[in-house]
């Protein structure tokens, strides 16, 4: 069998388009009044369907996330939540960077007691990434635990 020969230089100007952060709509997310003040619940939101663009090639990232946190005074409003999680899709972030970025915005929102944003990014290459931002509130002891 003979050999092709392939020519990849097709390839070399291809760009998708990729937004900036600007256009996450981090002024959507809402919240809610949390009923229970003083009362320690553990809130875990998981979601199978996030997805940013590689700021190198537009290529797609993909990632599982899992949000926990501990409220004070107001939970997350999910239905903002999935449009401000919608706004990363054409947006080209390092995965470390957007797990970041969302821990961020949402502490900001809600003033947690405490909020962990673990993200199960798909494999490109061979290898996966697992990236983890966690934020503890200075006052965060002291609330009762059921």
């Amino acid at each position: 069998m003979a050999k092709k020969e392939v020519n990849h230089k097709k390839y070399e100007n291809i760009r998708f388009d990729i937004q900036d952060e600007s256009v996450i709509l981090d002024d959507i997310l809402e919240t809610i009044p949390y009923e229970y003040v003083g009362k320690r619940t553990e809130v875990t939101i998981p979601t199978s369907e996030f997805t940013s663009v590689c700021p190198w090639s537009g290529l797609p990232d993909f990632a599982e996330l899992e949000i926990t946190y501990i409220p004070r005074e107001t939970l997350i409003e999910l239905k903002s939540l999935k449009y401000y999680l919608t706004s990363f899709r054409n947006v080209g972030i390092y995965q470390e960077h957007a797990t970041q970025r969302i821990l961020h915005d949402l502490v900001k929102i809600c003033d947690p007691l405490m909020m962990r944003v673990e993200a199960y990014w798909n494999a490109r290459g061979g290898l996966g990434t697992r990236t983890v931002a966690e934020y503890i509130a200075p006052d965060a002891e002291g609330t009762e635990q059921i």
